[in-house]
């Protein structure tokens, strides 16, 4: 792949321009063409099977790169005419009744509805240059394979939106449509509105990228795509605040590295966590700076471009750095990460563009140190300027209810991600956990944990929750894999009560056991990280304060994950049986230049509860554990 020369007068922290990007765009859509049909419809791609099988596969991979096609196409329609003509030939042979290799309709399989919102978002999009030119036999069959939406259930979800833009695209080129499923669709959208610009995907407390990507992209999307509809109209100022005040919040998850905060389901669809930041300019519905939101976009795609996630046929694999089939999710086949297109929704608009033409900014973390409560998924968010690390804890997303006994999901329930280290994929982790261990060696689990509530104050931040620590026996037919954690027989254990004090790279970690007993020992773990990695992380106990942690040692899972060959985890706890009472630990995580590991938080007894303190002086009450008693 041939790029242009690194520009960093305009781009001072990436170098990349919009001829970069371009060249990115071409060559991952002329790589996915060597595997299309003669006729275009469909991309046999190499490598799994989703759970849906190679006729929905094949669908997916062509809807998601003509998706990419599409921004390319609309940000410069008179260099792009090989794209347009590759595509509408594909759109005719996938949508002709005749042909025995035609798409399945979205009335015949759940994952065509998904792949239709690409199709008609891209349609939409390049109207005048492809739709317009198609013959009307073609529009036609088009019309017909996008009507089997209509009056179809959709999960009350992100997927919504699928039938939303499908059914508008009807509607703008003469289809039917029904105006029922629209308001319902946006009906269910409002009802996941959890304040602050975040969404939950579904009932459960899942917050992850689909906020960005899903549930503000579209609406932005939906408004340029009906202009005359009197609901965009309506919606135009709450749907463009609310992702504003997202934007706010996203700019601070972005590391220096580049990469985006790694949590949640689908990270297999990699700088699609850049969507939103496009969608901010292109709607004019954003206050950061255009250089900064560039800079939050460019650094995504360098982050995995420098990271081995192009393939050397010029695909993307399903990973995170290169490939890792471990993070294949039940609905992920080949063509599933081109879902990673809608991070280069920035090529729909045109060079000249402030987006394009100011300099690149520093992020949040490339100022200074940073910290931020965001309220609906109870983040405390801590970035270092010294190693551009950015670091959340946890205390309101496991993608669960308040009260359910399942198995943490290993990309929702942890107490802390971070933009430098992947979660350990094993539900039962001492991964950034607090545990306890039975005499067969079984970790609890801690979803379905109460939140109890944040704030910021002295310099610090504070976040707390509690639950009762439950192991689980996983049940064999569980089902798909969709984020949740493993349903399964639960044993109760104890009531846990954790509070992360967090200040920089230092987390202060408070424990309060009650109804220990069954003599299980207690597990306080720090992050993960690759044993070559120049990363740090440490957990050490906080001399002097509470019951004792006389035990310590390193996890060692060898083998491949997401981000090296052999994960370790530091971790501190109870040489024997936990009991009740209080513990405190220090968990560091820190890159080169940050802070030290030895942490140097210290409990200074005195009158009352005492203190801690911090290396560079800050003092927090020792009482922090009972304010949050019930």
């Amino acid at each position: 792949m041939l790029l242009p020369a690194l520009d960093y007068q305009l781009s001072p922290h990436t170098g990349l321009t919009r001829g970069h990007w371009a060249a990115y765009a071409d060559y991952l859509l002329r790589s996915a063409h060597r595997f299309g049909t003669e006729d275009h419809a469909n991309i046999h791609l190499p490598g799994a099977n989703s759970r849906y099988g190679p006729r929905s596969d094949s669908l997916e991979a062509f809807a998601r790169t003509f998706l990419l096609a599409s921004f390319r196409i609309a940000g410069d329609p008179a260099n792009t005419g090989w794209i347009a003509e590759w595509y509408a030939a594909g759109l005719d042979a996938g949508t002709n009744p005749a042909n025995p290799d035609r798409w399945p309709t979205p009335g015949e399989l759940g994952q065509a509805k998904v792949e239709a919102a690409s199709l008609a978002v891209g349609l939409a999009l390049t109207r005048d240059v492809l739709w317009d030119r198609l013959p009307e036999r073609v529009q036609e069959q088009l019309i017909a394979w996008f009507e089997t939406v209509i009056g179809e259930e959709y999960p009350p979800i992100n997927w919504v939106w699928f039938q939303i833009v499908v059914e508008s695209f009807l509607a703008s080129v003469g289809g039917r449509y029904s105006d029922e499923d629209i308001d319902a669709g946006l009906a269910v959208h409002d009802s996941l509105y959890r304040g602050g610009g975040w969404f939950a995907d579904g009932p459960e407390r899942a917050y992850d990228h689909y906020v960005g990507w899903a549930f503000q992209v579209y609406p932005q999307l939906w408004a340029l795509m009906a202009p005359n509809d009197p609901r965009v109209a309506a919606r135009k100022k709450l749907d463009g605040e609310r992702l504003a005040d997202f934007l706010d919040d996203a700019a601070f998850l972005v590391g220096a590295n580049g990469a985006p905060l790694i949590q949640g389901r689908s990270l297999i669809y990699r700088f699609a966590a850049a969507a939103p930041f496009w969608v901010g300019e292109l709607s004019g519905h954003s206050r950061l700076a255009p250089g900064l939101s560039r800079r939050a976009a460019s650094g995504m795609l360098d982050y995995f471009a420098r990271h081995g996630s192009i393939t050397s046929d010029g695909l993307l694999s399903i990973g995170w750095h290169g490939e890792f089939a471990g993070m294949k999710q039940a609905y992920s086949g080949a063509g599933s990460p081109y879902w990673a297109a809608k991070g280069m929704l920035g090529l729909a608009l045109p060079a000249e563009h402030p987006v394009w033409t100011a300099v690149e900014a520093p992020l949040p973390v490339e100022v200074s140190d940073t910290q931020r409560l965001i309220a609906a998924p109870g983040w405390q968010v801590n970035g270092t300027v010294a190693d551009g690390v950015v670091r959340i804890r946890n205390h309101a997303t496991d993608h669960a209810v308040v009260g359910a006994l399942v198995a943490d999901s290993p990309l929702y329930a942890r107490i802390g991600y971070s933009t430098h280290t992947f979660p350990d994929l094993s539900p039962e982790s001492r991964d950034n956990a607090v545990v306890l261990v039975d005499s067969s060696g079984r970790l609890t689990h801690r979803t379905g944990f109460e939140y109890l509530g944040s704030f910021s104050e002295g310099g610090y931040q504070v976040g707390a929750s509690r639950f009762t620590a439950h192991w689980i026996e996983p049940d064999p037919d569980a089902g798909p894999d969709h984020g949740s954690g493993v349903a399964g027989t639960a044993t109760p254990g104890p009531s846990v009560t954790v509070v992360s004090v967090t200040r920089g790279a230092v987390e202060l970690r408070l424990v309060r056991i009650s109804g220990a007993g069954s003599g299980a020992s207690l597990r306080l773990g720090g992050w993960p990280v690759d044993a070559a990695s120049s990363v740090i992380s440490s957990v050490l106990p906080v001399p002097g304060f509470g019951l004792a942690l006389d035990s310590s040692g390193t996890f060692v899972r060898s083998g491949a994950h997401p981000m090296g060959a052999e994960l370790t985890i530091p971790w501190v706890g109870t040489l024997g049986a936990a009991h009740d009472g209080d513990y405190a630990a220090v968990v560091i995580l820190a890159g080169t230049g940050g802070a030290s590991p030895d942490g140097g938080v210290t409990f200074v007894a005195g009158e009352g509860e005492g203190h801690f303190e911090f290396p560079d002086g800050t003092r927090i009450p020792g009482d922090l554990l009972a304010r949050f008693d019930a």
